[in-house]
């Protein structure tokens, strides 16, 4: 993370007690599950990487700073580009991207790195949309890396690094791919029948 958008160096993090969320126990709301069934957004993976990380860094009446700057731009610019970071995006009716979230996928466990909304729900449709694609995958682990209002909601909770880094062991060595190969979106059946099991 680096300490502003304009700082020239970023810095490793590894606080004492980590953000997760559960993939199978994820907590949503009624209203939330009816408007995901509803598929008010279209979900897609990896169509465009460069757009969500530039929305996730942009200011904003809400978000005065960011963490992200050039150095960590270029850097999950080129993950994605190897294939180890992701993005999911959700766009409105017309082809706009309208929210979105990255994070780096290794093993079964997917880092959660940023995520945008600029419409009702989208970036909370968004990630309900990664979790049904994680829980597809058969992934293991989603690190928030820190918890904040947004992530609440959803279940979110702390767990002591050594507990974090014993899970995380478990993940890496549990091969997972995040997409089938040419997959450009996530099937509004497979979301309904995650939301299903929650």
């Amino acid at each position: 993370m680096a300490q502003s958008r304009t700082s020239h160096d970023f810095y490793w993090y590894d606080p004492p007690l980590r953000g997760q969320l559960s993939i199978t126990k994820l907590h949503v709301p009624a209203r939330l599950k009816r408007t995901a069934r509803q598929s008010p957004y279209q979900i897609t993976i990896n169509q465009d990487f460069e757009g969500v990380i530039d929305a996730c860094a942009t200011l904003a009446d809400d978000r005065k700073e960011t963490w992200i700057n050039d150095g960590i731009r270029d850097l999950f610019v080129a993950l994605h580009h190897a294939g180890h970071a992701h993005s999911v995006e959700a766009h409105d009716k017309n082809g706009t991207l309208v929210g979105g979230l990255y994070g780096l996928a290794l093993g079964g466990a997917f880092m959660g790195e940023s995520m945008f909304s600029r419409a009702t729900d989208a970036s909370k449709i968004a990630l309900i949309g990664l979790c049904a694609q994680l829980w597809k995958q058969g992934f293991t682990v989603l690190d928030t890396q820190y918890i904040n209002d947004h992530l609440t909601q959803f279940g979110a909770y702390e767990i002591p690094r050594d507990d974090y880094l014993t899970q995380l062991q478990a993940a890496l060595s549990h091969p997972c791919s995040f997409s089938k190969p040419q997959q450009k979106f996530i099937d509004i059946e497979i979301i309904k029948q995650y939301v299903s099991i929650l």
